[in-house]
């Protein structure tokens, strides 16, 4: 059972919203937060770029098949279905909730999840790191492009905004880049302290987010939004998240690719970034600061589902993996 309980990052999340419920910041100390929290996402994202290994992306991108199916799945196949959320009534799906899915669907891959899922189930681990890695780079020029395209297309508001493009180049790509620079120096001192520098990324992402519901809160975030709205959103993100599951897996096996490929494309191309996408949320709808907590809401609830699914479907890899390891070993002469 303890795998389908929340993790520690997930009630650390729910702590944070239900602080900035009860005691949301505003004013000059919004300011000097929000000052703060942009230095820690930059740090953050300068820490993602010296951990990445050369060698594990040349290695890793040789394999571009893979690349490219999960690519298409992260950003063509995830954004169409957040179109078909749309035929959802506004009557059963807030439309400020209805953006935030589109949001969700536009974002890249996770990156430790991802890689942590596939190793557990026995998979392509180097592909996965250069695959989700990937991911997050296309996904710094892709979100904001998709997020303008959709959000036009479906008259949700907003539109492709330079502003924001040019805001996420600068705290997320930027010190990226800055960190793949200093990697051969530094690259294995930073691996090294991965528990000395966990706070950093997740304190990082609490911050954006206890800002972003502190804003939506002064705003009246609760008095818009019902429990039912909750349990629309929670299903619609299950819903999503199974389906995509489905064409990763039997799709990966359509193609052709080996098992572990195939346990590869499923956990990288079926999971979306709450470590990018809060921060991107924060850069693209800045002019909608106050809607930033009820987009980020969907992508919150999703984190959670894909947790747990995809907890379980690696464990039932593993398995099978176990299984088939025992039988080919009891299959050997003696």
């Amino acid at each position: 059972m303890s795998r389908f309980l929340p993790d520690r990052f997930t009630v650390l999340l729910v702590c944070t919203v239900i602080l900035a419920s009860i005691l949301p910041t505003h004013g000059q100390p919004a300011e000097w937060f929000g000052t703060a929290t942009s230095m820690a996402i930059c740090l953050l994202f300068f820490l993602h770029g010296a951990r990445l290994s050369r060698e594990v992306v040349i290695g890793g991108a040789l394999h571009w098949r893979l690349h490219l199916v999960i690519l298409l799945t992260t950003f063509v196949t995830f954004p169409l279905l957040g179109l078909a959320v749309g035929f959802i009534p506004e009557g059963i799906l807030a439309p400020s909730l209805y953006t935030g899915i589109l949001f969700l669907c536009v974002l890249p891959s996770t990156v430790q999840s991802s890689i942590a899922f596939t190793s557990m189930a026995g998979g392509n681990v180097p592909a996965a790191v250069c695959a989700a890695s990937g991911s997050n780079i296309f996904g710094m020029f892709l979100t904001p492009l998709l997020v303008g395209v959709l959000l036009s297309t479906t008259g949700s508001g907003g539109g492709f905004s330079w502003g924001a493009l040019k805001s996420i180049l600068l705290q997320l790509l930027l010190p990226f880049v800055v960190g793949q620079v200093l990697q051969p120096w530094i690259g294995n001192w930073v691996r090294s302290k991965k528990k000395l520098l966990a706070p950093i990324d997740r304190g990082s992402i609490l911050m954006v987010v206890y800002l972003a519901f502190s804003k939506a809160v002064m705003e009246g975030l609760w008095h818009t939004f019902s429990v039912s709205d909750l349990a629309v959103v929670m299903i619609v993100d299950v819903v999503l998240l199974a389906v995509v599951l489905c064409i990763t897996m039997f799709g990966s096996r359509a193609l052709g690719f080996s098992k572990e490929d195939e346990i590869t494309i499923t956990f990288c191309g079926s999971k979306k970034s709450l470590a990018s996408g809060v921060p991107m949320a924060n850069a693209i709808f800045i002019s909608q600061s106050s809607s930033v907590g009820a987009i980020v809401l969907p992508l919150m609830l999703f984190h959670q589902v894909q947790l747990m699914g995809c907890a379980w479907i690696a464990q039932r890899y593993a398995r099978r993996l176990q299984s088939q390891n025992t039988a080919e070993t009891a299959a050997q002469p003696i």
